[in-house]
């Protein structure tokens, strides 16, 4: 299917001559995070083709139809590649056509489906990695989170990756430029799928931070962009090390419905903190995960979450 004109018996928009809108508009207009409007726009040029007087980039009535479609096709289920090549055959009305056309879906004969890039398995993610081929490192993951979700790639491709390198470091005393290569291109796949979704399904987000001193920030992406992306619940992300009163004011601001508190280390997972986090009216589910807090008594109303499912349960138990 693609967008065509066709008489319809209602105001059109205007053409690509009309408004321009800066990208902070249009991602409040279409509900998505301003960082992935610029992805869509490097990854599948779909983005601003006006500029303002200043030289700013701006979006016209064209680019605007195309994100709205590209958005709508996502949402449909569609992978973003494939959305942004079918939006890019959206067309607008052109300036001077009379009130009372716009733009309708009409069917057409589809062009042949892509083939889809494939799936790799864990031994050849983890050789893209140590060749440091980013490139195919992102398509991998690309590929496994379009056709298998963060769940599934966490655990048989993300976790296997990781062991291989920890490995390689054991035995070569080398190799820290791999995994910081595979952690940078993980992150970047899932904090593209974390965030505000078109729809939240609940009005109150969740709030993700690491514990004080604790810097292994990828397993709070990993749920957060499992909640965006397949729950529709907004996530905030707090990132690293993230001291404990700053995570308090964060809960005063938001309200949020659920806390998650990773903690990778023994000595990052300190249980005394969490018990002097704020007393939020409604209240805030509080869950940790990660070894660190594996040995240790937890403060009461504080849960723990023993995998990525289980964290994912406790925050939309949270949700009733």
């Amino acid at each position: 299917m693609r967008m065509d004109e066709q008489t319809a018996g209602e105001a059109g928009e205007p053409g690509d001559d009309g408004p321009s809108y800066g990208i902070g508009a249009v991602a409040r207009r279409l509900g998505v995070p301003a960082p992935t409007l610029r992805t869509w726009n490097l990854r599948y040029g779909i983005g601003p083709s006006h500029r303002s007087p200043g030289g700013h980039r701006r979006y016209g009535a064209l680019d605007l139809r195309r994100l709205e479609e590209m958005n709508r096709l996502i949402k449909a289920g569609l992978p973003p590649a494939e959305a942004a090549q079918a939006a890019l055959g959206t067309r607008v009305a052109p300036p001077g056509r009379p009130a009372g056309t716009r733009l309708v879906p009409v069917e057409v004969t589809p062009p042949a489906a892509p083939a889809h890039p494939r799936v790799p398995t864990a031994a050849a993610l983890a050789r893209a990695a140590v060749n440091l081929d980013g490139a195919a490192v992102v398509a991998g993951l690309a590929a496994a989170l379009a056709e298998h979700g963060v769940p599934w790639t966490w655990r048989h491709l993300v976790l296997p990756v990781f062991d291989t390198i920890v490995r390689r470091q054991e035995t070569t005393g080398a190799g820290v430029e791999i995994e910081h290569l595979f952690s940078e291109r993980l992150l970047s796949a899932l904090s593209e799928r974390a965030g505000r979704p078109p729809v939240p399904a609940h009005p109150r987000p969740v709030l993700l931070a690491c514990a004080a001193d604790d810097q292994h920030s990828l397993p709070l992406y990993a749920l957060a962009a499992t909640l965006t992306g397949s729950h529709a619940l907004e996530t905030r992300v707090l990132g690293p090390r993230t001291p404990y009163a700053a995570l308090g004011d964060a809960m005063r601001r938001l309200g949020p419905v659920a806390v998650f508190v990773w903690s990778q280390l023994e000595e990052t997972g300190d249980p005394a903190p969490l018990g002097r986090l704020p007393v939020l009216r409604p209240a805030s589910r509080i869950i940790v995960g990660g070894p660190g807090w594996w040995d240790v008594p937890l403060p009461a109303g504080v849960t723990r979450a023993v995998s990525l499912p289980d964290a994912v349960t406790q925050v939309l138990a949270g949700l009733h």
